[in-house]
């Protein structure tokens, strides 16, 4: 398949808007570290953000997580997929669009790799146009390279910030502990 290091450095987007949203993302961040293939660096700060793409009232509690793994893309993939399954995220594929989530973790890069198949895109296709999840990557990492953009993290931040300053369309803030 492809060839990949013994630990590769990988960049999670955590976000939930059901229940209490803040404890989920803390306990799966800490569950995702209990896993003997995965050792969590760093979590950013919580973020609460207007939902994106869909009609709800339920706002969000979004953070970004940086991890290394000796996991390949697809099967860190399994992982956080499993992780949401055990915190009550259940897909229903019948219902277009987005809905609301107990717990959704979003493989965002894998090292500096582009890879698309059938399950996986890689950077995540919508990483550089969300708010919610650009803030806290900025804050974990401003230099971090976009693989495809060959642009700074914290550069596509201020850039999405400018271009939506003017409609608004996507409030947050940091949540204070």
């Amino acid at each position: 398949m492809f060839p990949f290091p013994l630990m590769a450095r990988a960049w999670i987007g955590l976000g939930s808007n059901l229940g209490n949203s803040r404890q989920t993302l803390l306990a799966a961040w800490q569950q995702l570290g209990d896993h003997k293939a995965i050792k969590t660096v760093q979590l950013s700060s919580l973020y609460r953000s207007e939902p994106v793409g869909m009609d709800s009232d339920n706002w969000f509690v979004n953070a970004v997580g940086e991890l290394t793994t000796l996991l390949a893309p697809e099967n860190l993939l399994t992982e956080l997929l499993a992780v949401e399954h055990d915190f009550g995220r259940h897909r229903d594929p019948s219902r277009p669009g987005y809905q609301d989530r107990t717990l959704d973790l979003d493989l965002l890069l894998y090292d500096d790799l582009i890879l698309r198949t059938d399950r996986l895109i890689l950077p995540h296709p919508r990483l550089h146009k969300r708010l919610f999840v650009l803030a806290p990557l900025a804050e974990l990492a401003p230099d971090l390279i976009h693989p495809v953009l060959k642009c700074r993290m914290d550069a596509l931040f201020r850039q999405l910030q400018d271009a939506i300053r003017n409609n608004q369309s996507q409030a947050i803030s940091r949540l204070h502990a």
